[in-house]
Formats: C-alpha cells, sequence, structure tokens
C-alpha cells in the first residue's frame, strides 16, 4: 500500500462555531476525496524547522479540493489555538489523509444509523448528516447530541434544517435552556433506549467525543442489547 502523500493546503475561510471552536476550510489541490466521518492529519512547519502533526476531522462531505475541519482550541495546545485564532487568511499548511476507513457511513445505505456525539465529537458526525441529506435512497438517522450548554453547542444551521429520515436530540449536561424537559445531566440509559431499540439487528451505532464520554456512551448501547460489533467509535482527549 502506497503511503498517503502530504499535501498543501491553503486556507480559505475562518469561521466560529462556539467561543472557543472554528470551522476552517482549505483548498488542497489534488485532493483525492474522503467519506463522511473520516479525518486528516494537520502539518505546522515552523520557521526553524520544528514540526508539529495533529488529527482533525473532516467536518463536510467531498466537494472537489475543498476541505473543510471542525478545531477546537484547546487550552495550552501546541497547534488548536494558532489554527483557529492565529493562521492567517491564504496562509498554507500541509494535510495527509483521507485516514481512516472503519468509522464511517457510506452514503446510500439503507440500514438505520445512530450517531452519538460528545461537545467536538459532532464534526465527523456532521458529515454523515451532510451525506445523509444530500443522498437518495438513504435510511433512518439519529443524532443525539451532548454537550455543556447552549453556548457549546457546533452547526446550529444544521440543526435548524431539518430533513426526512432524521432524528435529533440535544443533550444537555450543566446548563439547559429553558423549557428544556429532560434538565441538564449527563448521558443515561433513558436518552439512548429508543434509539437503540430502533437500530434492529442491520443497523450502527457511531459514537465519538472525549474518551470518558465514549466509553460511558459504548457501554450504555451495550447494555441495552446493542451488538458491541456494530457500535464503532472515536475518541480523543
Amino acid at each position: 500500500m502506497r503511503p498517503v502523500p502530504w499535501r498543501p493546503a491553503r486556507l480559505l475561510a475562518r469561521s466560529p462555531q462556539t467561543p472557543t471552536a472554528r470551522t476552517l476550510v482549505f483548498s488542497v489541490p489534488g485532493w483525492p476525496g474522503h467519506l463522511p466521518g473520516q479525518h486528516v492529519d494537520v502539518r505546522l512547519t515552523a520557521a526553524d524547522g520544528y514540526r508539529a502533526v495533529r488529527s482533525y476531522s473532516l467536518a463536510a462531505p467531498a466537494d472537489g479540493e475543498r476541505v473543510e475541519l471542525g478545531v477546537q482550541s484547546v487550552p495550552g495546545g501546541e497547534v488548536s489555538p494558532y489554527l483557529t485564532d492565529v493562521l492567517p487568511v491564504d496562509a498554507l499548511v500541509e494535510v495527509r489523509g483521507p485516514l481512516g476507513n472503519w468509522f464511517v457511513l457510506r452514503p446510500g445505505t439503507l440500514a438505520p444509523a445512530l450517531l452519538v456525539a460528545g461537545g467536538a465529537g459532532v464534526v465527523p458526525l456532521v458529515s454523515m448528516v451532510r451525506a445523509h441529506r444530500a443522498a437518495a435512497p438513504r435510511g433512518p438517522l439519529r443524532l443525539l447530541y451532548s454537550v455543556r450548554g447552549p453556548d457549546d453547542l457546533w452547526y446550529r444551521e444544521q440543526w435548524a434544517d431539518r430533513h426526512a429520515d432524521f432524528d435529533l436530540a440535544l443533550l444537555y449536561t450543566r446548563v439547559a435552556p429553558p423549557g428544556d424537559p429532560r434538565g441538564p445531566e449527563r448521558i443515561t440509559a433513558r436518552d439512548l433506549a429508543a434509539a437503540a431499540a430502533a437500530l434492529g439487528p442491520d443497523g450502527t451505532a457511531y459514537v465519538c467525543g472525549p474518551t470518558g464520554f465514549v466509553e460511558s456512551a459504548a457501554d450504555l448501547l451495550t447494555g441495552l442489547g446493542v451488538d458491541p460489533a456494530t457500535v464503532r467509535t472515536e475518541r480523543f482527549g
């Protein structure tokens, strides 16, 4: 198998998602395309030759040479604060990808899929939601998205634009908006029960977020009877 090459990537635009998270759009000549759920490595090279590499999820389906990433700034981080707030528009970095062929949702699949996101873990899952919206035919898709509070919600415009065969539940862990019937608490088996039952024997669950969240959500799903072989996880931190 040939190694995946590094390609120059020019920053076209940066836009806010939350007070500490940004969408970055790059132009990558020769980009081969990708599947929803895949990620890339981003490499920065300093003037003295020092290099730093970090992985970031692709936030949108393939679109020519356009590559969209979601980046959460990590306090004290070596790379993420630079990408979210310093890297100038039109500047060059290097990217390598697409990477990861297991945590993907293939467009046009008719089997049910359940997406479970914790915080910034929504980034690869929103790519799946966007691809699902454009697909025909398509199976039922449900997203359970857990965030600390309303200010931490990514991709607000996506959730306002509902479409057939897609269901969304927003779960708040620290501060819930007025009128929210659930109230703030961590994800529970009660939150997942109906979605887990709807998966059936042919469905797949995709869980992404911080390590603790992913382990807890995956354990809850298997405790509800979901086959562990159908639970795909991706974690960070």
